[in-house]
């Protein structure tokens, strides 16, 4: 399997996972006696889409560099 193509669906996935966790922490915050600790659960997936996000973003500059580091 393509690597380029991994890292896009892991991304997609993180992305869903994400939203996810930001959903399950509105409702646990809202809730009387709120536990401040679930405020943290979205930060791992969120770490997660930054840097698989930077790479596709960085995808099509690569080619570009390698040209002219050959030069």
């Amino acid at each position: 399997m393509n690597w380029n193509k991994l890292i896009r669906q892991l991304h997609r996935w993180l992305a869903i996972a994400f939203t996810v966790t930001v959903i399950v922490t509105f409702v646990a915050l809202a809730q009387e006696d709120p536990m401040i600790w679930v405020s943290y659960v979205p930060l791992l997936p969120l770490a997660l889409l930054l840097f698989s996000g930077l790479y596709l973003f960085l995808l099509p500059y690569l080619p570009r560099w390698r040209a002219a580091r050959r030069k």
